[in-house]
C-alpha cells in the first residue's frame, strides 16, 4: 500500500492534470473561434495527451491501493492578446507542470517509495518533450511577427498534428 501522503501528492498531480487539460481545449475553442483551425488542433491534441497522463495517475494511485480522488478546479481563461499569448501561457503552464512533478520525485525519494520514483521517472521525459514542443511553435510565432502569411503556413502546419497513446 501506499504512503498517505504520496497518494495525496498523486491525486493532486492526477487532478492538475485535468486542469491542464481544461486549459488546452479552453485554448482550442478560443483558436477555433479565430479561424486558426490548426492552431486549435494542436491545443485539442494536447488536451488528449493531457486526459492520458491523468489516467496514466489514476491507474497508478489505484494499482497501488489507494482512493482516487477527484476535486473541483478553477476554470481556466478564455481569451488571449494573440496566437503568440496562447503559446507563452501554455509554456508557462507546462514549466508548472515540470516543477510539481519534479517535487513529486523528490518527495517519492524522501519516502523511499521507489516504485512511485520508477513511475514518475516516465513524466520526467515527457515534460522534457512537452516544454521543447510548445516552445518550439513560440519561436516560429516570433519568427514570423508581422507577416501574417506565416501564421497561415504554421497554422496548416499545427493542424497536421495527431494523438498517438504513447505505449504504456
Amino acid at each position: 500500500m501506499i504512503n498517505k501522503e504520496i497518494a495525496d501528492a498523486l491525486n493532486s498531480q492526477m487532478n492538475f492534470e485535468m486542469y491542464s487539460a481544461n486549459i488546452y481545449m479552453s485554448m482550442a475553442s478560443w483558436f477555433d473561434a479565430k479561424n486558426l483551425t490548426g492552431c486549435a488542433n494542436w491545443m485539442k491534441i494536447q488536451y488528449a495527451e493531457e486526459m492520458f497522463h491523468c489516467t496514466k495517475f489514476y491507474n497508478y494511485i489505484n494499482e497501488r491501493g489507494a482512493r482516487v480522488l477527484i476535486d473541483g478546479m478553477p476554470a481556466p481563461a478564455t481569451e488571449w492578446d494573440s496566437p503568440l499569448a496562447a503559446f507563452e501561457t501554455a509554456l508557462g503552464h507546462e514549466q508548472i507542470v515540470t516543477s510539481r512533478i519534479n517535487d513529486l520525485v523528490a518527495q517519492a525519494i524522501e519516502a523511499k517509495d521507489h516504485a512511485t520514483v520508477n513511475f514518475l521517472q516516465w513524466f520526467i521525459g515527457e515534460q522534457v518533450e512537452e516544454e521543447a514542443s510548445v516552445d518550439g511553435v513560440i519561436q516560429q510565432l516570433k519568427l514570423m511577427e508581422g507577416a501574417p502569411g506565416g501564421l497561415f503556413m504554421l497554422d496548416r502546419e499545427l493542424g497536421q498534428r495527431v494523438f498517438t497513446p504513447p505505449a504504456k
